[in-house]
């Protein structure tokens, strides 16, 4: 991560900051992308033993025959999982970058157009406080159409907090839905503490 990210309380009374994801030195992203195709392997590979057992045909060898296909198959799909994570990373231009704002009722995650460089994000932040004494919402509709993800966590739907201090991550859970909180370390301990004094 380079520059300025530190996080900003604004007149508005929302912190902000932005933060650079290197996809190449921070592996949290492509960890994700592993654990989604586990789970997928994982799911297919039980309902096929649940199909033999049903069908009669449950033995040793017969459990070690699909198990041996399924992680063959598990391993090619590995590596054009990281091929795919590499693509994207290029594509990107190997930062996955994020304007975070957070108030005392959600955070909410944004990810930001790859035209969009950090510097003019840390500008419109500028051009938004500059406004806020007259109206922020105006000032802000132009930052937020930059963005083209969205994740919000409201506190009182989260379920767990965990810090991940050495990629400078904080996982929040909700029912359904995650949510991935990068902060540098200088603030790390700050986001931590105010988010978890704010969740159930």
């Amino acid at each position: 991560m380079t520059g300025n990210s530190r996080v900003t309380l604004y007149p508005d009374g929302k912190y902000r900051w932005v933060y650079e994801v290197s996809m190449l030195r921070n592996p949290s992203i492509l960890f994700d992308v592993f654990k989604v195709l586990g789970i997928a392997f994982g799911i297919v590979w039980l309902f096929v033993l649940l199909l033999t057992c049903l069908d009669g045909g449950f033995t040793l060898e017969g459990v070690w025959g699909i198990s041996s296909v399924f992680l063959i198959l598990f391993l090619v799909f590995v590596c054009i999982g990281f091929v795919s994570y590499l693509i994207v990373a290029w594509t990107y231009g190997w930062k996955y970058v994020v304007l975070f704002t957070m108030d005392e009722e959600k955070i909410v995650h944004q990810q930001m157009f790859r035209q969009v460089k950090k510097a003019q994000v840390l500008g419109a932040l500028t051009v938004l406080a500059g406004a806020a004494a007259g109206n922020p919402g105006v000032a802000g509709a132009g930052l937020l159409s930059a963005t083209r993800y969205s994740s919000t966590s409201v506190y009182v739907h989260v379920r767990s907090v965990v810090p991940r201090r050495c990629l400078h991550l904080i996982k929040m859970k909700q029912l359904l839905s995650r949510n991935r909180i990068y902060v540098s370390d200088e603030d790390f301990d700050f986001v931590y503490d105010f988010l978890r004094q704010r969740c159930r």
